[in-house]
């Protein structure tokens, strides 16, 4: 069956520059999370160009919004992301070279998932007025997916609540529909407060910040053979004092913790902060706890993401050039034989692609659920409505993520071509739930049942707000 979507897929192909320049322009913005206002400012630029209503603030965020077309049911919606990584700013060249010194990158690409997106809305909203069909086409931009969850904070204000259904793809090494799960998790600093001293003179008047950091860290250490599987826990030291020969007043960690889903999570967290108490209690200090952020794990949905691979498989893979074939070539060789088989095993991608650096056909569903690796705050709109994601190949086999290499194929030929394959996936999807009323019945049966009947309660606390603090612009 061809694609159905003709408008769609044609107005993408037609405006192919306009959306690469897009991608390009946030890629050189690479702005970090709850401070992408520049980013923002250019999906602004070109949705309310071709004629979306745009909101701003969506969320108690600045940089974010929802830019809607259309009338009446359905609504689908698309989700966008454009924050980029602290520290791994890179050109678009197949060796490491940054493009600012210690500056941000799109080690995720998400400029590429941003403009997708948008593409996607666009051409959805070009195949309906083409057609003379009722149904609402919305663009959730969503700032901060990285570290502090912008979507859990829209979530949390009924941003998401009158979608039929919400569609979304992340660029990824392969072309497959997700099926897998994330992991919930809670992110928050725990800053202790001590008491000085010389550290040398009378260290037996000071009580140590760092000590019980150091304490806490511990804790979780030997915590973890007693967390449950799927289990992480990671931290950072953002302030280990001022120098040795001060005893620390203050000291901060930064942790991020995650978990196979919410009830788990909130389970853990509360030993985590035993783990702090117990430590300010052996030092003689007090501490505070900043919760950042509190999400949930992903709620699949086998509905949505039929309709997603039946697109796929129309669509067809990424079309890459010579150039990106050449341009795989040398960054592959930045990648470990080891690094490249782990993730094509753990991908669960056939064999036969294994000499390949770029997967240029449409896999099928994996045999297995996929094992979560991560967490993202998709998490918490799949709890809102029905809601299923791509993976599209934006970067050859192994490569890792929140990497160099990631970052550099996220601002050229390799990364543009996924981003295009996914626009079409998305729209042609998009088309099938705003025509074929039945596809929606299922994907909101799905949704019942395997939520339980859980209505979607946040779980951060009433009056949470987002961490502009934790980053710098």
């Amino acid at each position: 069956m061809g694609v159905k979507a003709e408008n769609a897929i044609g107005f993408i192909d037609e405006q192919r520059n306009l959306f690469v320049a897009v991608a390009d322009e946030i890629w050189e913005y690479a702005e970090v999370a709850l401070h992408e206002e520049k980013s923002a400012a250019a999906l602004v630029r070109v949705l309310a160009g071709d004629g979306f209503t745009v909101e701003m603030g969506a969320g108690g965020m600045p940089t974010a919004f929802v830019a809607s077309w259309g009338s009446g049911r359905p609504v689908i919606g698309f989700l966008g992301e454009y924050d980029a990584l602290a520290g791994v700013s890179q050109k678009a060249l197949p060796v490491k070279e940054p493009l600012v010194e210690g500056a941000a990158g799109h080690g995720c690409g998400h400029n590429l998932l941003g403009v997708g997106a948008m593409a996607a809305a666009m051409a959805l909203k070009r195949e309906l007025g083409a057609r003379g069909l009722p149904g609402t086409v919305k663009y959730f931009g969503c700032p901060a997916e990285e570290n502090l969850s912008g979507k859990a904070f829209m979530a949390r204000d009924g941003v998401f609540d009158g979608c039929d259904a919400c569609l979304t793809w992340h660029p990824g090494q392969t072309n497959r529909v997700r099926t897998g799960s994330s992991l919930a998790n809670n992110a928050a600093n725990f800053t202790f407060f001590g008491r000085s001293a010389h550290a040398a003179g009378d260290p037996h008047n000071g009580r140590s910040a760092l000590d019980a950091i150091q304490l806490m860290n511990l804790g979780v250490e030997f915590l973890r053979e007693h967390m449950p599987p799927r289990t992480r826990a990671h931290y950072v030291i953002t302030n280990g004092g001022g120098q040795p020969n001060v005893v620390p007043p203050v000291a901060k960690v930064w942790y991020l913790v995650r978990a196979a889903n919410r009830d788990d999570m909130d389970e853990l967290w509360e030993r985590i902060i035993k783990c702090a108490s117990g430590a300010a209690e052996m030092t003689e200090t007090r501490y505070e706890m900043e919760l950042l952020k509190a999400i949930y794990n992903v709620l699949n949905n086998p509905a949505l993401e039929g309709v997603l691979d039946e697109a796929f498989q129309r669509v067809g893979p990424p079309l890459f050039t010579e150039q990106d074939l050449e341009f795989a070539g040398e960054i592959s060789k930045s990648i470990t034989r080891r690094q490249k088989e782990s993730s094509l095993k753990s991908g669960q991608v056939p064999e036969e692609l294994w000499n390949k650096d770029l997967c240029d056909v449409v896999l099928p569903r994996p045999a297995e659920v996929e094992e979560p690796k991560g967490s993202t705050d998709v998490g918490d709109v799949s709890w809102c409505c029905p809601t299923a994601q791509i993976g599209a190949a934006c970067g050859v086999f192994g490569t890792p993520g929140h990497s160099w290499q990631y970052c550099a194929q996220a601002g050229m030929g390799i990364g543009h071509a996924g981003m295009l394959t996914a626009a079409k996936v998305l729209a042609e999807a998009g088309f099938v739930l705003m025509t074929e009323p039945d596809r929606l019945a299922k994907a909101r049966a799905d949704f019942e049942r395997l939520s339980g009947g859980r209505k979607y309660k946040s779980a951060m606390p009433p009056g949470q707000k987002p961490a502009f603090h934790q980053f710098t612009g």
